[in-house]
């Protein structure tokens, strides 16, 4: 395998309150091997992901139905695991959206896209297809980045509704670890706390704790991998959790595994050799 890259790139200044990140994936792998395949955790975010070359094709993690994604697709948050096999000549550019971009944007009930995808040219139509068009036939990762955000400026200027306290609040989670009291974000929200739920489910696709819950999970897997010497019961008191047997507790119902034991499947995953993490 050639050692390519795994990339986060900021949005431009007028896409920041719309677009978190781009996370850009790239590697080539020889012919004659079969690339491995990702373990890949629950994420406490909503995106839209394009396949420049390769198709991907994932499978859930207790299935050997293997499933071969479109050429854009739009993901909800998942509370399972996947398995991800990515194609020989493999480029992803993932456009990871703020907390409630996906539902300000109005193309599907949110609720409807936990734990599953939908094919984004169904219901974005035809400019999904032409930016998909122009995108494999682009060389520099830049000029793809610029199409996408176009067309990014353009959806947003076309579909997006006004923000709301409760927007702010469901980024403030995001943005701070540890349980954070709902009173106190019913309250900021201008919202009793019944309401704020509801609300927050509607908006996000799940509960206010459930939403902290895949949150603290993600922090600790990106922690162990960008700091492997760090024993797991610093990880656990660094991302909010009591001790580490909370940590084995979110762990398990999460990725079915331990703690060590996710990250000795990790361990394999594509790029490590090279030191390439996706954190």
């Amino acid at each position: 395998m050639e050692p390519i890259l795994i990339k986060n790139i900021k949005p431009c200044v007028a896409l920041q309150d719309y677009v978190r990140l781009y996370q850009v994936y790239r590697f080539v792998f020889n012919a004659a091997i079969i690339p491995p395949a990702k373990f890949h955790t629950p994420r406490p975010e909503h995106s839209i992901t394009f396949y420049v070359r390769d198709f991907q094709k994932f499978s859930y993690i207790h299935s050997d139905k293997i499933i071969t994604y479109p050429r854009c697709i739009i993901n909800g948050i998942y509370t399972i695991p996947l398995k991800r096999y990515g194609g020989h000549d493999f480029l992803a550019i993932k456009v990871v959206l703020q907390p409630t971009t996906l539902s300000r944007l109005r193309i599907i009930e949110v609720k409807e896209l936990t734990n599953t995808f939908i094919n984004a040219e169904d219901y974005l139509g035809n400019e999904v297809s032409t930016l998909c068009e122009k995108l494999i036939v682009m060389i520099e990762l830049s000029h793809m980045i610029e199409a996408i955000e176009h067309f990014l400026l353009h959806l947003v200027h076309k579909s997006y509704k006004i923000t709301e306290p409760i927007d702010k609040a469901s980024s403030y989670i995001f943005k701070h670890p540890g349980n954070i009291s709902l009173d106190w974000l019913a309250d900021q929200s201008c919202l009793s706390v019944r309401q704020f739920i509801r609300r927050f489910e509607a908006q996000i696709g799940m509960s206010p704790k459930m939403f902290q819950k895949i949150l603290r999970l993600d922090r600790a897997y990106k922690l162990k991998n960008i700091s492997p010497d760090l024993d797991w019961l610093h990880i656990a008191l660094a991302c909010g959790y009591y001790d580490y047997q909370h940590l084995v507790k979110d762990f398990k119902e999460f990725t079915a595994l331990t703690p060590p034991a996710f990250y000795e499947v990790e361990k394999v995953a594509p790029g490590r050799e090279f030191g390439l993490y996706d954190s």
